[in-house]
């Protein structure tokens, strides 16, 4: 019941906010600032230092948000996010050790894709959500091109999805994205309002996806 809840706390609000940071404090206040505009799923990567400690402190202090652990390359680094509280693990590549763990634990596994012969393998071995990665470097059109062969498949392409294109990537057939840099960057300068601004229009420009 508790990766279906995952999914579906993914799909129903479908923006991953991507959080990399210097340190746990300015990663906790990009998340907040993603949070007060309204998006749901926070995707805390490995890049920040004691990205595991940040991932605590969210999912205690704010317990409707989704708090996942992103570029996880192996499952050691797996199994300490699990345990402190990440609720789904996102990696840039697929690992079959990584996939183990997060069937152990009844936890949803994102693996970055590129080519559809990987996304056939993680899929073979239960990946229930593909992160197409990244995105920036095939466009919203090769979400149809993929979902031509493989209709079924859930894809979440993460880098270069904007403002200006967001509508795309669900139009042809995304079920959810991640939004890094285009999102998180007013942070360098320590404006978190403007993140707030910018997570709002981008929950905006969804909720009129689902209305059409």
């Amino acid at each position: 019941m508790k990766k279906l809840r995952v999914l579906q706390n993914i799909t129903k609000s479908p923006i991953v906010a991507v959080v990399r940071a210097d340190t746990v404090e300015q990663a906790i206040r990009i998340s907040e600032a993603c949070m007060n505009g309204g998006i749901s799923n926070i995707e805390m990567t490995f890049t920040v230092p004691h990205a595991d400690e940040a991932i605590t402190i969210l999912t205690q202090s704010h317990p409707h948000l989704t708090v996942g652990a992103g570029t996880v390359l192996d499952s050691v680094t797996a199994r300490i996010a699990i345990l402190a509280g990440a609720q789904f693990i996102v990696s840039p590549a697929f690992d079959e050790e990584i996939v183990k763990i997060c069937h152990l634990y009844q936890i949803p596994y994102m693996a970055g894709c590129e080519t559809i012969t990987e996304m056939v393998k993680a899929i073979s071995h239960g990946v229930e959500i593909i992160k197409l990665f990244p995105g920036s470097a095939y466009g919203p059109n090769y979400v149809k091109a993929i979902k031509g062969p493989l209709p079924d498949i859930n894809l979440m392409p993460t880098g270069g999805v904007s403002l200006d294109n967001i509508h795309e990537w669900f139009d042809n057939g995304s079920i959810a994205v991640g939004v890094g840099g285009n999102l998180i960057r007013p942070a360098r300068d320590g404006n978190y309002q403007e993140i707030t601004r910018l997570a709002a229009e981008y929950m905006e420009k969804v909720k009129m996806q689902i209305k059409a």
